[in-house]
């Protein structure tokens, strides 16, 4: 794939699965702007330049609107344009319905649900004025699924499934694509905390076997943000190794 020329934007690009995505994308040609609320997320940024290509950080909370125009507008002054978008920042606060608290309820809504609808609403003035455009938004199984003690987040994750195919349908006249990527099981800081003998468990419960990997949804991801997807929009796909689907 090539996405040489193209300008990135991967929300929440400090670490994990976020930064696989902005490292996949560099190599593919795109320069590729790293956003996250913390400031060691520069160390991308400086991994990235190590290898020649061009990239920028932007501190910023997605949960902010006044935060995301901002970034937004820092974006394009910086480089003109902006063509892909990807919403990955997300967090979790598990707890089991009947105990979960307001505010663990709203902070996961806040980042994983209504950080992206701030993100969609704020890029698409610009894409729309350069009429191309690749929106990639990370969901999960469980927002497929359902995932006990996970209400808040599963909900927010189904939301993006309906948020992504109604701005789909709203864009698609005007050469802007808008995607979602639900991945199972992959091997993140988060995952490696889990003990062996449940991770045992999980195996059993994907027909690949084993965890996927951060790499698996970063080359999913390009896939989505070059030319070949360009009559493809709408659509969920599960990067889990089957599990969904057994």
């Amino acid at each position: 794939m090539n996405l040489t020329g193209k300008v990135a934007l991967v929300t929440g690009s400090g670490r994990g699965i976020g930064k696989a995505i902005a490292q996949k994308l560099s190599s593919y040609g795109a320069i590729v702007v790293i956003n996250d609320v913390s400031d060691t997320a520069q160390a991308t940024v400086e991994e990235i330049k190590a290898t020649g290509k061009e990239s920028l950080f932007i501190k910023g909370n997605v949960s902010s609107s006044a935060d995301v125009n901002s970034m937004m507008e820092k974006v394009v002054d910086a480089f003109g344009r902006i063509d892909i978008l990807v919403n990955n920042a997300g967090i979790t606060r598990d707890q089991l319905t009947l105990r979960m608290t307001d505010e663990e309820w709203e902070a996961v809504i806040d980042i994983n649900l209504k950080g992206v609808f701030y993100c969609t609403r704020a890029v698409l003035k610009y894409m729309i004025k350069q009429r191309w455009g690749r929106i990639i938004n990370i969901s999960s199984i469980s927002g497929i699924a359902g995932n006990p003690g996970q209400v808040n987040y599963c909900a927010a994750k189904a939301g993006i499934i309906g948020l992504t195919r109604t701005v789909a349908k709203e864009m698609a006249s005007r050469h802007i694509t808008v995607n979602v990527i639900a991945p199972g099981f992959i091997e993140t800081e988060m995952t490696q905390k889990i003990p062996e003998k449940l991770k045992e468990d999980f195996n059993k419960r994907i027909p690949a076997g084993y965890f996927g990997d951060p790499n698996d949804i970063a080359e999913t991801v390009a896939f989505f943000a070059s030319d070949v997807t360009r009559y493809i929009t709408g659509q969920v796909l599960c990067v889990d190794g089957g599990m969904i689907s057994a």
